[in-house]
């Protein structure tokens, strides 16, 4: 059984690819807060590297099991922020890898449901939604954009079966975002 965690100050901002998170939490970063980065793209950029299988358009569940690995991870190591007040944001979670076993309709272990289910973050998510005006592909991002969208639907349901409310972040500079995701958490 995986024992319970809840930390309030962890607050995790999401949405499908190219919504512009990166650019966000960069400004956020810029700031002065803590920014704990995506494990996704760096899983997809080390694959590549090392003419790796766990990639999304290779070995979908490989990619999936490490992702998830990382993401739980992820969380562990910033654990020492856990006893600041000052806001920790992170570029997805663990639950966005539940939201892409759904995608790709891969099942979800006991396990990943259980972390899911104890180890809990803020309960309100910053959630970019899709934006084409600046939704460019790249090597790691290979999505069109009826994924995008899938992508967003899925991320909006996976986190309010968890019990999260979710928060869509307005489609504006980065400044003006940042704005809007610190008035929420009281910085």
């Amino acid at each position: 059984m995986i024992p319970f965690k809840q930390h309030p100050n962890f607050h995790i901002i999401t949405g499908g690819p190219g919504v512009g998170k990166t650019t966000l939490l960069t400004e956020l970063q810029n700031r002065g807060y803590p920014v704990v980065p995506e494990v996704a793209r760096q899983l997809i950029k080390e694959q590549q590297q090392a003419n790796g299988e766990a990639l999304p358009w290779k070995n979908k569940e490989l990619y999936k099991q490490l992702m998830f690995e990382r993401s739980v991870e992820s969380y562990v190591q910033t654990e020492k922020h856990r006893n600041n007040r000052k806001p920790v944001f992170f570029d997805r979670s663990f639950l966005d890898t539940l939201c892409y076993a759904q995608l790709i309709g891969s099942a979800i272990s006991e396990e990943m449901q259980s972390y899911a289910e104890h180890w809990r973050y803020h309960t309100k998510v910053f959630i970019l939604p899709p934006w084409q005006e600046i939704y460019q592909t790249d090597h790691q991002r290979k999505q069109d954009w009826d994924e995008v969208l899938l992508t967003h639907t899925k991320m909006k349901e996976t986190y309010n079966h968890y019990g999260y409310q979710t928060i869509e972040v307005p489609k504006t500079e980065a400044k003006t975002r940042a704005d809007f995701v610190l008035k929420y958490t009281g910085a």
